[in-house]
């Protein structure tokens, strides 16, 4: 029985957790854009724009120091209703923001991408250009060598035996 009381509380918080996951991925989802790199190629799709006075509209790319939609490179999308696409080759590596602008004005989508210098596809969806803390497990900022490793092993290895040694004199009682 009491498996199932730990099910029963654990469940609303399950469905919460499941909640908020597709809240957080549904900007991500609903961004209209999809992109992608290859080499020094970057790639745009959309089918969220329609045709007006003859244009889809215009996607944009840009750098790290461009905040506006006009100061990037600017390509028109070319394509049919049920799809548009514009791409921009001899992309130097970097992290850039792609910004799809529909002819009716109306924004289709932002995405950011990361363009390496290797020829596999490198793709990061993000609302903002900003790249923020990448956090990980373990060499999240740098690749540490076996001495620093080493060492921070030795660190922990004598706070254990520290603390070993101070809750066994503490347990035991004091004689005058």
């Amino acid at each position: 029985m009491r498996n199932s009381t730990t099910l029963l509380r654990s469940g609303p918080a399950a469905a919460a957790a499941a909640a908020l996951a597709l809240t957080l991925a549904g900007p991500a989802a609903a961004a209209g854009i999809s992109v992608s790199t290859t080499g020094s190629t970057v790639s745009v799709s959309t089918t969220a724009c329609t045709q007006t006075n003859g244009q889809w509209g215009t996607a944009s790319l840009l750098g790290s120091g461009q905040a506006s939609f006009s100061q990037g490179r600017q390509v028109a999308l070319s394509g049919t209703a049920s799809g548009q696409s514009a791409a921009w080759s001899n992309v130097t590596p970097g992290t850039y923001t792609v910004i799809v602008m529909c002819s009716n004005g109306n924004t289709a989508g932002t995405q950011s991408v990361v363009v390496s210098s290797s020829p596999s596809p490198s793709v990061s969806p993000s609302a903002s250009p900003s790249r923020g803390v990448m956090g990980g497990i373990g060499g999240g900022s740098a690749d540490y060598g076996t001495v620093t490793m080493v060492a921070g092993g030795a660190l922990v290895g004598a706070g254990l035996i520290a603390t070993a040694w101070y809750l066994r004199r503490r347990g035991k009682p004091r004689h005058l």
